[in-house]
């Protein structure tokens, strides 16, 4: 059984006291073992990345960009390579795990740019013959926890802003497919990255603690779910680290009356059941305001029939199967629980037959969702789409922004005036008119609102340089000795 070996100081360490299985989703066997990181393991990469650290600040912007532009050039060229590894322990299809990537890449560029994102400013005579400037610094040591639905998307989010500011990082990748990023860091080493500024330990919770504990890690970022977001960050905080964690997400797509039910039809099959609803900006739960439901819920259920579920290596797939058996049983029993809680089954995924002997299940189709329900509250995570009906625009935003959880929403309609009042009213960290996964591109920022984000930083784009960096300011004057006395009073600008 071939083991997917930690990364710590540059060298590949596969041996551990406790391995976790990797398997394939798509036929249901084990494929790979994982070490799971001792303490001491986990240690050893923090401590690597703390020795790390002060040659990699004091490495000059324009060398730490060649590394951006160098790693850009492999991920386009090793595409490929990189969305095999995805497919085969995620089981998202090729197409899905290439666009995954070319989303990671975008950080990438923008984290080549860090000569102009690191600027800091200057004001000269604030005061006779003193001048201010500020400059920003890396943090240190980050720790980077990142999630199993997107091992490549994610851990560049983090990883790339982190080491373009000059942090050095230990990534604990997700168990369930974790080669992702040990081929990450083999481009970064062969990129130009030294060793050491780019640690791997994988592992689980124990793992983790030793992240949040270690006095030696002065920021965590993490994307996972809620419970488990707020609990790294309270942690987190406590021990003195500075923290982002970004949790679950419930994204509501608002169709009024005047939209046109097609497109609204396309793109709700299309952002609730690619990669099997495993994303965190998945449309779970469509509002339909007034007579759009009926048409909307027939226009949907008529695609529905039409996908193709299978093997993600295979090109005519256009969904795979779920991460685990475990996750699949998760996804069911919600579908199985929703005619109890007063909905209507339209379409039931259980019932699709699958010759594969994976992790695959059918795409669901619920409507009639009552606010509260288990299906409408949760984030199930799987191919399920609610329906719940509202009589007016004001009755859907206030579905929307009673809901515990504010990630993204969008909203499909053909009206200026409506879009710009739903801009204004609507809880939520990313908004979309007429675009069901309003991801922001990389010159942005990515978070959410409410229990989707713990922290007050998003992640990736410019206000990820503000979380991996610290401000320091700096007051100079060079006076003539004679003008030198002693003045008790509180310093004044004058």
């Amino acid at each position: 059984m071939a083991r997917i070996p930690h990364v710590i100081a540059g060298e590949k360490i596969d041996t551990a006291e406790r391995y976790a299985p990797v398997f394939n989703p798509a036929t249901g066997e084990q494929q790979h073992e994982v070490p799971l990181a001792s303490t001491e393991q986990t240690e050893a990469a923090i401590a690597a990345a703390k020795a790390a650290l002060p040659g990699w600040r004091a490495t000059s912007l324009t060398k730490r960009a060649d590394v951006f532009f160098n790693l850009r050039q492999l991920l386009k060229q090793r595409t490929p390579e990189l969305a095999a590894i995805i497919t085969s322990e995620h089981g998202k299809v090729l197409s899905d795990a290439a666009g995954e990537i070319s989303r990671g890449l975008e950080n990438v560029e923008f984290a080549a740019g860090l000569l102009h994102h690191l600027k800091g400013e200057y004001s000269e005579q604030v005061s006779t013959g003193v001048d201010v400037h500020s400059v920003k610094q890396p943090v240190g040591v980050v720790g980077c926890i990142t999630p199993f639905n997107f091992p490549v998307m994610v851990p560049l989010w983090m990883v790339a802003s982190a080491i373009a500011c000059g942090n050095t990082v230990v990534l604990k990748p997700s168990e369930r497919d974790p080669s992702a990023s040990v081929y990450i860091a083999d481009l970064f080493r062969e990129a130009g990255l030294p060793d050491g500024v780019l640690n791997v330990v994988h592992g689980d919770k124990g793992s983790v603690d030793v992240i949040l504990d270690s006095p030696d890690v002065k920021a965590v970022s993490f994307v996972g779910s809620t419970p488990i977001a707020k609990s790294i960050y309270e942690r987190a905080a406590a021990n003195g680290k500075r923290v982002q964690a970004l949790g679950g997400a419930k994204n509501h797509m608002l169709v009024m009356p005047d939209a046109d039910i097609e497109s609204a039809a396309d793109a709700a099959v299309s952002a609730a059941y690619g990669s099997a609803g495993e994303r965190c900006m998945a449309v779970s739960v469509l509002v339909a305001v007034g007579d759009s439901g009926d048409k909307l819920v027939k226009a949907i259920e008529e695609r529905i029939g039409g996908l193709v579920i299978g093997d993600g290596t295979d090109p005519s797939s256009e969904m795979g199967p779920l991460i685990t058996k475990e996750a699949r049983e998760r996804v069911e029993s919600y579908v199985a629980g929703a005619a109890a809680e007063g909905a209507t089954v339209v379409v039931d995924g259980r019932e699709k037959q699958f010759d594969l002997p994976g992790f695959f299940t059918g795409v669901s189709l619920i409507d009639h969702v009552k606010v509260g329900s288990k299906v409408h509250s949760d984030e199930i995570f799987g191919p399920v789409l609610a329906v719940v009906r509202a009589e007016s625009y004001e009755e859907g935003i206030e579905i929307i922004n009673e809901h515990q959880y504010g990630n993204g929403t969008a909203l499909f309609t053909r009206d200026g005036r409506t879009a710009r009042q739903f801009e204004f009213d609507v809880e939520a960290g990313m908004v979309g008119i007429n675009v069901p996964i309003p991801v922001p591109v990389g010159s942005f920022s990515f978070g959410g609102w409410k229990d989707s984000l713990f922290g007050d930083t998003h992640i990736y784009g410019p206000e990820s340089i503000h979380f991996y960096t610290r401000s320091k300011a700096i007051t100079t004057r060079w006076p003539d000795p004679s003008e030198s006395q002693i003045d008790l009073g509180f310093p004044s600008n004058d």
